[in-house]
């Protein structure tokens, strides 16, 4: 993911916490501009359908860590097949950077991580609002929520980054992130 100057800039830090009305970002100054300067990245996940979790470092200054790679890769699976696929790696900065944003303290619940073609077709045809063309099924999205986190604000904190696509399900309790063109919905 690439790093955004502008985060780089006090006034800018101090428009997105009042927009996302996250103190912690007026406090840490520059917390989200060193995101990629960072000696590790890191991800905690728990996966709604199997109650599997994850809470690995899946990058260090040397690279990407194969095993923690793997890790979320399998937590991520498509838990109807049990399909694992590898996860888009800017889709775990992304999660990286929401986590930062908030000043995540619990791991992200994921309601869907990768999708199979034949799973997605199978939701599309239940009439559960699933596109033919999901970035699920390239690793490239996940619906997630964060206990003890307003999903409003999840939302909020996801389109300020503009780093992809943000869906907000609030009937159903999750959003949408995915790498794809900035766009909402």
């Amino acid at each position: 993911m690439k790093h955004d100057d502008s985060l780089d800039n006090p006034k800018r830090r101090r428009a997105l916490a009042h927009l996302l009305g996250l103190s912690a970002l007026a406090v840490a100054p520059g917390a989200l501009a060193n995101v990629g300067s960072r000696p590790e990245r890191a991800l905690a996940l728990r996966n709604l359908h199997t109650g599997e979790h994850v809470h690995t470092t899946y990058w260090t200054k040397q690279g990407f860590v194969p095993e923690g790679l793997a890790q979320i890769n399998h937590v991520l699976r498509d838990h109807r097949s049990d399909e694992v696929y590898p996860i888009d790696t800017g889709l775990l900065d992304l999660l990286n950077l929401l986590a930062d944003t908030v000043d995540a303290s619990r791991p992200f619940e994921v309601i869907s991580g990768y999708r199979s073609p034949v799973t997605n077709a199978s939701l599309r045809k239940s009439g559960s609002g699933v596109a033919r063309n999901s970035l699920h099924m390239q690793g490239k999205a996940i619906d997630i929520r964060l206990p003890g986190f307003e999903l409003s604000q999840l939302r909020k904190a996801a389109l300020a980054l503009r780093s992809g696509g943000v869906g907000y399900y609030p009937k159903s309790g999750f959003i949408h992130v995915d790498t794809g063109r900035v766009r909402r919905w």
